[in-house]
């Protein structure tokens, strides 16, 4: 076999491959076992069909056509790794010629991943939110607790804003009502925003037994989006009554035996949450400077597929569950279609771009990831998709998405590199050492798969479509 490379442009190579016709000969032997399992002939015994009989009833083109379809993939990958290309995705192939007992010629042309020089990254300078905490964001902190040891009690008076009311509920749209628009005993807190607009005016002033019609949007169920009659009748009034703050809560709501201690938790809580969150945005910013400094051609077809996969996820997975369609979704974001997709692309490209600089990274750096780092990894991915981690581990193995894990950990590695070298300060000018940040490894992992989360998976697909067969 023979074979040519021919580079199109940064991204994308055809590969020119010749092939003797003696080395078809295993493939053309497993093309008449296969066709001698499928076909019968009288006179001959299953799977006994002499070759020249099945040319004669069957064809040779039908033999031929099988054998090439078997060898293409074999013939590929031995050029491609004779070449040492690194490809992504499937190759679009071309036969151009194929002479029966002479010679099979063919063209692959296929994305490759493009060379990517880092330069010296070690000037790069960011600033980032300074870590400040008032005495008014304790004070929201304790309130809010303090929210949710609130006790109720039914009272005989009308619904008044803060008051948590039982109702029935009954949606009509054009006169019908909607088999999934009855509900009965939904507890309401008035103000809070939580069921449909309109719900607050027509249930206030309303007494135990009350009832009151109002027109509302549906926000999910079958009829989502449309404009609905509702009927709300209040079954139960009753008064939220919020704990007093002194010591007594502090022992109630934690493990605290003053009201000074918990206000103090709160305020470690607080810092510690601002701290994970000054080194995501500075890892954020670090990735954005790094990435201006770095010439990232993009493939178009990788691209394509990534806003493909992107879209997917957002209306068959998001707002699917949200009960939103995509035009539902730009109305209420206040985008046009267009806004829309010139966004999705720009966030492709950046995800892709940043894939392809932290994996160059990754080598120039040599850096490794241990089963520890990998197992913690998969622990806060297995988190964050509500899985226990025997499930996420089970089905990533399934899935053949180790590889996906291992170049996840890995770049955020290589982020983490970068991060080091670079300057930090806040905003008030002062250096933020994030070595001191038991969570700047998790910022870390969670900036690069923010950038990268759907690429992962366009990664993890690349994967797999460079181990899938070519076929004519």
């Amino acid at each position: 076999m023979k074979s040519a490379v021919e580079t199109l442009n940064p991204t994308r190579v055809r590969l020119t491959v010749e092939v003797p016709f003696e080395e078809l000969k295993d493939s053309l032997d497993a093309a008449y076992k296969k066709i001698n399992q499928q076909v019968t002939v009288k006179g001959f015994r299953k799977g006994k069909i002499p070759a020249r009989v099945i040319d004669q009833r069957f064809g040779r083109g039908a033999v031929l056509e099988e054998a090439v379809n078997d060898a293409l993939p074999k013939f590929y990958t031995e050029a491609v790794n004779e070449a040492e290309l690194n490809v992504l995705g499937q190759p679009e192939v071309d036969i151009t010629e194929l002479k029966d007992n002479e010679t099979l010629n063919f063209t692959a042309e296929v994305d490759v991943r493009p060379t990517v020089e880092i330069p010296d990254y070690s000037g790069i300078e960011v600033e980032v939110d300074a870590v400040e905490i008032s005495d008014e964001d304790i004070d929201k902190a304790v309130e809010e607790l303090r929210e949710r040891f609130a006790s109720t009690s039914p009272v005989e008076r009308a619904a008044e804003d803060g008051d948590v009311v039982t109702i029935d509920l009954e949606a009509k749209v054009e006169g019908e009502v909607l088999e999934d628009g009855v509900a009965s005993g939904v507890s309401y807190t008035i103000g809070s925003g939580e069921l449909l607009e309109g719900i607050d005016d027509a249930v206030k002033g309303l007494e135990a037994g009350g009832e009151a019609t109002f027109t509302s949007e549906l926000k999910g169920g079958s009829a989502a989006g449309k404009e609905s009659e509702v009927t709300v009748k209040v079954t139960q009034v009753a008064k939220r009554e919020l704990p007093e703050l002194d010591d007594d809560f502090a022992q109630l709501a934690s493990e605290f035996d003053t009201l000074d201690e918990l206000k103090a938790d709160s305020r470690k809580r607080l810092e510690t949450a601002r701290q994970f969150d000054q080194a995501t945005q500075a890892q954020e910013r670090v990735l954005e400077k790094l990435l201006e400094l770095v010439e990232v051609p993009v493939p178009e077809k990788l691209l394509e597929d990534e806003i493909r996969t992107r879209k997917h996820n957002l209306e068959h997975h998001q707002l699917g569950q949200m009960g939103l369609d995509l035009a539902k979704y730009l109305e209420i974001q206040g985008k046009t279609e267009e806004e829309f997709d010139a966004e999705t692309r720009e966030q492709a490209v950046k995800g892709i771009k940043t894939q392809f600089v932290l994996d160059e990274l990754v080598n120039k750096e040599k850096l490794n990831v241990n089963q520890e780092e990998l197992t913690e990894h998969l622990m806060r991915r297995a988190q964050s998709s509500g899985m226990s981690p025997d499930q996420f581990a089970q089905a990533v193995v399934e899935g053949g998405q180790v590889p996906m894990l291992v170049g996840e950990v890995a770049r955020g590695k290589a982020l983490a590199v970068v991060v080091e070298a670079a300057t930090v300060k806040d905003a008030n000018g002062e250096v933020v050492d994030l070595e001191d940040e038991d969570d700047a490894a998790d910022a870390a992992d969670s900036v690069e798969g923010g950038q990268a989360d759907a690429s992962a998976e366009a990664g993890a697909e690349e994967s797999a479509k460079a181990d899938e067969k070519p076929e004519a």
